[in-house]
């Protein structure tokens, strides 16, 4: 993996030794390494069980934001069959930081909305790092609405750090586009699933993230600011964002605990970024079992579910 977080750092020296061994057998036939090479691989295994067994809040803030891991655009081109883009937001322009249109999940027909961050330099600039402007939420608006028209489940894939804070975007009506973003996600009369697939962050994922169920993946996270925006306001020290990391409750599990969370989707070893066809197969398998049990719901009930399920955050998992 090309890619090591900072407290991957041993793991990193062990793979790179054995990869170092390999390199020298394919250089010269006579060398027979493959013992060490296999003992070697054997310690990396059982070291990355060991980092990965109970991650603190902050590391899992890591993982989740890592370049590697799978994003919006490759879970749509893996999971859904026969995917139609739709672009726009019928009023001022695209947003490339939200992607969405028609397809099937299996046999079922779906809309599927998400927040693509880009996977190189250029196409993370084309897509604003996954940061939506109010013609992304305004976009996503008018694909909820056609969902509900056409009696369409929706599926939204969130990976973002927070909505776009620049001028030209307040100026377009920024916090309006969020808030009537989430209204509609409260309106829509269609089973809503949402998947937190890597960086959940403040309202920018919660206008997308207001659904009947909502899916986290093992090592991602969700909340209201980032560990370093808090740490800065609270601390006045972006440095304690550990700290805030552990405050926020963040995590999946943390999140489970509290009732914001629905299911947990499990990580392949190592994360989502070690394993991307893995993860994303697991992704699948949830979503569908989540639209299988929604799909008996009639809409009043979709409506009033998500309703409940919203009024009731926070009354489960205060004493902990």
């Amino acid at each position: 993996m090309a890619n090591y977080l900072e407290f991957e750092k041993p793991l990193a020296e062990i793979e790179s030794k054995a990869e170092e061994l390999r390199a020298m057998a394919r250089a010269s036939e006579e060398m027979d390494i493959e013992d060490e090479a296999t003992a070697l691989d054997k310690k990396a295994a059982d070291m990355l069980a060991e980092l990965y067994k109970d991650l603190t809040p902050w590391r899992k803030c890591q993982v989740a934001r890592h370049p590697d891991r799978p994003h919006c655009k490759d879970y749509i081109e893996a999971l859904f069959n026969e995917y139609t883009p739709l672009a726009g937001d019928r009023n001022f322009a695209d947003d490339h930081a939200v992607m969405g249109g028609l397809a099937r999940l299996g046999d079922t027909p779906v809309v599927v909305i998400g927040l693509e961050k880009g996977h190189d330099t250029k196409s993370r600039i084309e897509r604003n790092f996954g940061m939506a402007r109010p013609e992304g939420y305004r976009k996503a608006i008018r694909l909820m609405e056609l969902a509900d028209k056409f009696g369409l489940p929706i599926i939204t894939l969130v990976d973002t750090p927070g909505a776009y804070p620049g001028k030209g975007a307040e100026e377009r009506g920024q916090s309006e586009a969020i808030a009537r973003s989430t209204e509609k996600c409260l309106q829509v009369k269609v089973p809503l699933v949402s998947v937190i697939i890597g960086e959940g962050g403040s309202g920018g994922a919660v206008a997308f993230a207001t659904a009947n169920r909502l899916l986290m993946l093992e090592h991602s996270v969700y909340s209201v600011i980032s560990p370093e925006g808090c740490a800065s306001i609270l601390w006045k020290d972006a440095e304690k964002m550990r700290e805030a990391a552990e405050a926020l409750r963040l995590t999946a599990q943390d999140l489970k605990q509290l009732g914001v969370a629905d299911v947990i989707v499990k990580e392949p070893a190592g994360g989502a970024q070690r394993n991307k066809q893995a993860a994303i197969a697991n992704v699948g398998k949830a979503l569908e079992a989540t639209l299988k049990q929604l799909s008996k719901k009639k809409p009043a009930a979709l409506v009033k579910d998500r309703r409940d399920k919203f009024l009731s955050i926070g009354s489960k998992g205060l004493a902990a």
